[in-house]
């Protein structure tokens, strides 16, 4: 009898709106950390600072070094005076940005938009240029005959793109470092790698002091990270794309490390679909998206569309440390396709009702 697969519904679950966490701790090590032991099926109680106990000098720790950038843009439309609000998603080779556009009225291409800093009113500007054939927004920025690039003027003008269910999405000047791994490296991400953010520089220091070594790929969170599925099928489900690098050198650590019989460590469910896209790589360069052919592993430069669910079989990834996810969202849907169902049902009900933080500025889960 054939099993059947599971449906949207099945990754829903009730969670107190009080467990969703507002602010980081004030030391990021201090997150408690939820030990999931798939061999064991078995749940233990940690703190983050215990991570070194977990790993072992053959393990290969991989995080991702994406450096979120001050995404969330806020102004007025110069020909009407009305609100506008908007969401640097990336710009191309012209110059032009592609913003998701929040505003009353239509705007028009030639139109000026000025632009508010978290100080105030600026006397920066967008010129709308059109829009692209997903509708979202195009603009130009109006230099100031400087020399700038699109992060030094996102830096001078834009607010920290936090999520909504934090504060309402009403961020402060303390979101600026706390929204950042330590590690945040390249520019371009619109969110943050959750699961980097308990890291310091000491326990960092700590791991490699251990013998565990450390590798770094680049995935720049997308706003379509938080594009809600619509479909109870997931076949039917269309992912965002996202651009990920995995370096040779990358590749080779990994196949170094299996063959001294490590384990591949992900630091967040980003980490994982990079190691994934460049392990699921076709003779054409296109990603396998359903991870059911046998492809090898190898540099990775590009966007992908990955979206990991049941059946799927995981090539490099051997260990995963997560926060804990939205229900129905793709995030969720890929740890409990690695953790498997059961055991990562158990462990949402146990952090539950354990009181653990949820979602970006909470706590974490290692799964082993």
């Amino acid at each position: 009898m054939l099993k059947t697969l599971p449906a949207l519904s099945d990754y829903d679950y009730e969670l107190p709106p009080e467990l969703i966490a507002q602010r980081p701790l004030h030391d990021r090590a201090d997150a408690r950390l939820l030990v999931v032991r798939r061999e064991r099926q078995s749940l233990e109680h940690m703190k983050f600072r215990d991570l070194p106990k977990l790993l072992n000098p053959n393990d290969l720790l991989i995080y991702n070094d994406t450096k979120v950038v001050n995404a969330r843009l806020m102004g007025v439309r110069v020909a009407t005076g009305g609100r506008w609000e908007g969401l640097f998603l990336r710009f191309d080779a012209q110059g032009c940005w592609e913003v998701m556009s929040k505003t009353r009225g239509k705007l028009t291409s030639g139109e000026l938009l000025q632009l508010d800093s978290p100080q105030g009113p600026t006397g920066r500007h967008l010129e709308v240029v059109g829009r692209t054939p997903e509708r979202t927004l195009l603009v130009r920025p109006v230099l100031s005959g400087r020399t700038e690039t699109a992060f030094t003027l996102l830096d001078e003008v834009g607010f920290v793109p936090i999520p909504p269910y934090i504060r309402s999405g009403r961020m402060d000047e303390q979101d600026r470092g706390d929204y950042q791994t330590v590690y945040a490296e390249k520019p371009g991400a619109v969110a943050a790698p959750t699961a980097g953010l308990h890291f310091t520089d000491e326990l960092l220091a700590e791991l490699t002091n251990r013998g565990i070594e450390v590798a770094r790929v680049t995935l720049h969170v997308g706003a379509g990270t938080f594009k809600p599925i619509t479909s109870e099928n997931l076949d039917e489900h269309v992912m965002h794309t996202e651009w990920s690098c995995v370096s040779e050198d990358v590749v080779q650590a990994v196949q170094a490390c299996h063959r001294r019989g490590g384990r591949v460590v992900a630091v967040g469910t980003t980490t994982v679909r990079s190691l994934e896209s460049a392990a699921n790589q076709l003779a054409d360069g296109r990603i396998d998206s359903t991870g059911r052919n046998d492809s090898v592993l190898a540099p990775f430069a590009g966007v992908t569309n990955l979206f990991i669910r049941p059946p799927y079989k995981f090539k490099t990834t051997d260990v995963v440390i997560t926060n804990f996810h939205l229900p129905k969202s793709t995030l969720i849907i890929l740890v409990r396709t690695f953790g498997g169902d059961d055991l990562m049902r158990r462990a949402y009900e146990e952090a539950v009702r354990q009181r653990y933080r949820f979602y970006s500025y909470g706590d974490a889960m290692i799964i082993l």
